[in-house]
């Protein structure tokens, strides 16, 4: 699957974030919003009528949110470009298939990643095989998507995706820290060494992490939802996604993997 078939198109979508995903009213949302239930920014052409707009109008929580190119796949290869306004019949189906096909394209970054970094060459047989049944998986139809055990999907590739990311950290000298699964909520890392760390499924919410050295650190599944990255070096770190960055604070100064893009919001 190419780079850009891993990233939203949201032109190529029938507004599916906006419809089949629950939302409660937060910090991140001004309004509840039940799944299956179309957003009431949602235009009829399938585009945001407040896009320009969205953190001022409360819906911060739309700006962070990426599908890995799921949208387009399920609108059109999946439905085959038939949308849930003009076909409602497949409307609950579609649904029920978009948070599944985008678990399997956040996958799918994972290890196309993991296959671009020479560091991960000892598994790159696994990864290649991984990568066949996920997009394998990709294009089964809707009726086996619906009833797909993502879970089990999941665990099978991880085992890959954590020797990939200890292979990626074993490349830095040194001892490296272990912080997988940690509670940092709110810790102090401030100018932090933690290069080559292991920070998989850590919680930093809120953390300062300003000016940290997270270079190849392993950041799979990190809470960073409004940790302060300004002026760290994430350089070279392994599976740290756009979704990640965009629920985090930074500046410019903020050193980040050259796939990445800083977002829009935080601060020049």
């Amino acid at each position: 699957m190419s780079p850009a078939a891993l990233q939203a198109d949201c032109a190529q979508c029938f507004g599916l974030c906006c419809v089949a995903l629950p939302f409660a009213a937060s910090n991140d949302f001004a309004a509840d919003k039940e799944a299956g239930t179309p957003c009431t920014n949602l235009r009829a052409d399938f585009r945001c009528g407040i896009h320009d707009r969205l953190r001022d109008k409360g819906f911060r929580g739309c700006t962070v949110f990426d599908c890995f190119g799921a949208g387009q796949q399920v609108s059109q290869v999946t439905f085959g470009g038939r949308d849930w306004r003009q076909h409602p019949d497949t409307a609950r189906q579609m649904f029920a298939v978009f948070p599944v096909m985008r678990q399997l394209h956040e996958l799918l970054a994972y290890v196309s990643e993991a296959l671009d970094r020479p560091e991960c060459r000892p598994v790159h047989a696994g990864l290649r095989t991984a990568l066949a049944d996920l997009e394998r998986l990709t294009t089964s139809p809707a009726d086996v998507l619906a009833e797909l055990d993502t879970e089990a999907v999941r665990q099978e590739v991880n085992a890959s995706l954590l020797r990939a990311g200890d292979l990626v950290r074993a490349a830095v000298p040194g001892k490296k820290k272990n912080h997988r699964g940690a509670d940092l909520f709110g810790a102090r890392l401030r100018g932090a060494n933690l290069r080559g760390a292991s920070l998989r499924g850590a919680c930093l919410v809120a953390a300062d992490l300003s000016g940290a050295d997270l270079r190849s650190a392993d950041l799979i599944g990190a809470d960073l939802r409004d940790a302060d990255l300004s002026g760290a070096d994430l350089t070279g770190s392994v599976f740290l996604t756009q979704i990640q960055l965009n629920a985090a604070r930074g500046d410019a100064r903020t050193h980040l993997p050259e796939q990445l893009v800083r977002p829009a919001h935080w601060q020049e």
